[in-house]
């Protein structure tokens, strides 16, 4: 009970620090000067620039439908704070007023779109969307296996800044693809982590000083396999041996691939990017 309750005092302030930043972003960058950004908060934008509706309202009722699709095909859970985050997020907007921060429009569109970007990944680390873009390209790549979700996501941005260009302005709508791009950006970045890890699957002869050589010197931690080496360059070879994996930030990668060729140059090396890790030996840990 008590880890539960944790979590959900983590979910909910990482979800309020997501409806301010976007509120944020919004207010003080993007509206006064009519950029948008993409999904369902552009599509709400550009409605609200081009009719009579506020742009709260707006941000609610269009995003419903995506949320009892959320409720339906992800989970209670998930519905429960995507409800709460965005209307928390229409709440803010009708009544929390920020200044304009810039007139300039290039730092508007990259700022706005960062602060938004910010927003949404840490509403999403909460468990949480502010724009049901995800939900629907996620459940219609489901049902179309042609189409990735990124290709959905894709499309539907394309017909968004069309027709952004067309009612609002060319100039207008590529300093909207510039805040897209700024806001995507932000949101990878919040929710892959801060560091970008690699996973390294390491296969020689010399198992034993390579994995030593992993835990003092680089410091890290391994996970070892048994396996068996087949048929390769130097022959059908059926000989069991250990094999490494260990995980390490990109940083750490060309010291570590270094080390390995030093002790084995014919060990074989397997690379494979990871967004996210935790528990096990991630961190660094100090050594004497």
């Amino acid at each position: 009970m008590i880890v539960k309750t944790r979590h959900y005092i983590k979910d909910f302030l990482l979800i309020l620090a997501g409806i301010i930043s976007a509120t944020f972003g919004l207010e003080g960058f993007l509206l006064s000067s009519k950029f948008i950004d993409g999904g369902v908060t552009g599509i709400s934008m550009l409605t609200a620039t081009l009719s009579p509706f506020s742009l709260p309202v707006l941000i609610a009722v269009l995003n419903l439908p995506f949320i009892a699709l959320g409720y339906r095909y992800i989970g209670r859970s998930f519905a429960i704070k995507s409800t709460l985050g965005i209307l928390g997020l229409s709440i803010a907007l009708a009544t929390v007023h920020f200044p304009e921060i810039t007139h300039d429009k290039l730092l508007t569109a990259v700022f706005g779109g960062f602060f938004i970007g910010l927003g949404i990944g840490l509403a999403m680390r909460g468990g949480a969307v502010l724009d049901g873009t995800e939900i629907a390209a996620l459940l219609l790549s489901k049902k179309t296996p042609l189409l990735k979700v990124n290709d959905v996501i894709l499309i539907l941005n394309i017909a968004i800044f069309t027709s952004a260009a067309f009612f609002l302005g060319t100039d207008t709508a590529l300093y909207s693809i510039l805040t897209y791009f700024a806001a995507s950006k932000m949101i990878d970045f919040v929710v892959q982590g801060i560091e970008e890890y690699t996973g390294v699957t390491i296969i020689s002869e010399h198992s034993e000083l390579i994995r030593q050589t992993i835990t003092e010197k680089i410091g890290r931690g391994v996970t070892i396999y048994r396996g068996k080496r087949g048929y390769g360059s130097r022959g059908d070879r059926n000989l069991d041996m250990d094999i490494i994996f260990t995980v390490v930030t990109r940083l750490e990668l060309p010291e570590l691939r270094m080390e390995v060729e030093e002790i084995d140059p014919c060990a074989f090396i397997i690379q494979n990017s990871i967004n996210d890790t935790s528990g096990g030996m991630v961190k660094k840990r100090a050594l004497h």
